[in-house]
């Protein structure tokens, strides 16, 4: 019997920072490979703007900076594949704000929280191999997925001048999954 095989390639696992001892950051190439979880398909947006109206519907304001990055879940449909869920993120220097998840339930995912948090992996995968050391994100309900990937509740004031201002209650961020780090540590970077 085959076994299947992942198109993504496997982390080098001896490749490590030497002031974290983490595995280094994936490749821009390999972070933004296609992925599929349970019939969802998940992948960059060549164009953010397709994720427009799906901020739209949830009521979730739409970044007014250029996306560094954006990832779209796709549902295959009756003709053709149709957008259920998205994220979006801006950059500053080594810090990513991200937009979202939001994810569509009309006629969507059995899982939706499921799909929100398999848009944040990939994201936080591709933010890694941008560069970014720390990743911010607006709770939105979904704490549960943001403590699942190591986010922690943050002051407003630590995001970067660039960051600030855009709309939302409430600040987590995340320093490469894990929750073991202090501001002090981020404002000496």
């Amino acid at each position: 019997m085959g076994r299947s095989r992942s198109r993504r390639p496997a982390p080098d696992l001896e490749a490590s920072s030497p002031e974290t001892g983490r595995p280094a950051a994936p490749s821009l190439d390999s972070a933004t490979l296609p992925r599929v979880w349970q019939g969802i398909g998940y992948r960059p947006l060549p164009d953010p703007a397709a994720a427009r109206a799906l901020f739209d519907f949830a009521a979730v304001p739409w970044p007014d900076a250029p996306q560094a990055l954006a990832w779209g879940a796709f549902a295959a449909g009756a003709r053709e594949e149709r957008l259920v869920g998205a994220v979006a993120g801006e950059q500053d220097r080594r810090d990513v704000l991200l937009h979202g998840p939001v994810v569509s339930t009309d006629d969507g995912p059995d899982d939706p929280l499921e799909v929100a948090a398999q848009l944040v992996a990939a994201t936080l995968d591709h933010a890694t191999a941008l560069g970014a050391a720390t990743v911010f994100a607006r709770p939105q309900g979904l704490d549960r997925v943001w403590v699942r990937f190591g986010f922690i509740p943050v002051p407003e004031v630590t995001l970067p001048a660039r960051l600030a201002g855009r709309a939302g209650v409430g600040l987590y961020a995340w320093r490469g999954g894990s929750a073991l780090w202090t501001l002090r540590e981020a404002a000496n970077e």
